[in-house]
């Protein structure tokens, strides 16, 4: 019986395995097909950007909150949905790299 278990879960273990590599393999062909080299001039300035999106947004914030005008409050939710959209998209570009998905122009 135990070694029935110990036979299924190795079997589990192979599977996700093998599944978590093809996924892996897969990410990086097809985000390579798109973005096939990254460098630190274009990291960085995707990051500027995403910096002034955020200050567009919490400008934008500012002076909604010093009126009352419902045209600010539509600006600002869209200047916050800019910003959260673009922090994602970092996000997921930091992400991209870490697990090795995007060549990093000049690295090792």
């Amino acid at each position: 019986m135990f070694d029935e278990e110990s036979t299924r879960i190795r079997k589990q273990q192979k599977f996700l395995q093998d599944v978590e590599h093809a996924i892996s393999d897969a990410n990086r062909e097809i985000i390579q097909a798109h973005i096939p080299r990254l460098d630190k001039a274009s990291f960085v300035a995707f990051a500027t950007r995403v910096a002034e999106l955020r200050a567009e947004y919490l400008k934008a914030a500012l002076a909604a909150a010093q009126g009352t005008d419902a045209v600010e409050y539509t600006a600002l939710r869209a200047r916050r949905e800019a910003f959260e959209e673009a922090k994602a998209a970092f996000s997921a570009l930091e992400r991209a790299i870490e697990r090795g998905y995007v060549d990093i122009a000049g690295a090792g």
